[in-house]
This record gives structure tokens, sequence and C-alpha cells, in this order.
């Protein structure tokens, strides 16, 4: 259940056959991330578990079963910024049901994340995950 957003990007890593072609490729994703409002940064949108500062700002659109997930995020490592990039193709625009419904661990395989991210930088896109389906559920829950 990807987004068309997340299937351009599962295209263009089949396309880059170099693993250091594709970690370019998610660092320039990061770059062209608009940058977060320092106001923004706080201990209640930083994701712990993350050896990278990392804050994940959600929002939601709509009311009920048809609100729509988005969320803006920054880091102060620019692969980590591209690993948000990455989730913000995965997840925005969803309903709050269907972000729940994401398989994230098979669905950032399809790119091979798995085999090439460090152990910390693996636990932190967890946790990032983690915390964008914690706000669906809490979301979802009250609604």
């Amino acid at each position: 259940m990807a987004t068309e957003a997340f299937e351009d990007i599962v295209e263009t890593f089949e396309f880059l056959d170099d693993w250091e072609d594709r970690y370019r490729h998610v660092i320039e994703m990061g770059k062209a991330m608009p940058p977060l409002d320092d106001a923004l940064k706080v201990d209640a949108t930083k994701v712990t578990g993350c050896a990278s500062q990392v804050w994940i700002v959600p929002r939601i659109e709509g009311e009920g079963a048809q609100a729509r997930f988005d969320f803006d995020g920054e880091s102060d490592a620019m692969i980590v910024r591209g690993l948000i990039a990455i989730l913000h193709a995965l997840y925005s625009g969803l309903t709050l049901g269907e972000v729940l419904k994401v398989d994230a661990p098979a669905e950032l395989a399809r790119l091979g994340l798995d085999e090439h991210l460090s152990s910390q930088r693996s636990n932190g896109l967890r946790a990032m995950v983690e915390r964008i389906r914690h706000v669906a559920a809490g979301k979802t829950a009250a609604a």
C-alpha cells in the first residue's frame, strides 16, 4: 500500500545500481526538503531513539475516517533528512487508518535500506516510523 511518491523512489532505486548512488540520492532528497522552523524543534517534536537530532511535526487535515496524515521533519544529519523524505513519501496524504496499515519494514526493504544502514540508523528509522504510527493511532482513537 505505497503511495505514488514512494513508488517513484522505488523505481529510482531500481535504476540506480550502485548503493553509493542510492545513498547520494537519499541525501539529495533530504537537501530538497524545506527546513523546519526552529520554534518547532522542541522536546515534544523530537524523536527519541535516534543517534542524530530528529524532529517530526505531524499535521492532520480533515476529520474522522477521512482525516489525512502529513508531517514536516528535519534532522541535523543529511542522510537522516533523506530518510525523513522517504518516510514523507511513504505516508504523506494517507488517511490515519491507512498509515496504520502500512508495513513500513517491508516497504523500506524494497529500497534495500535494511541492508545498508548502520544499526544506529536502522534503530532511528524504526523510531521515526513508531512516532508516525503513534500519532496516527492517537488521532484515530480520538476520532
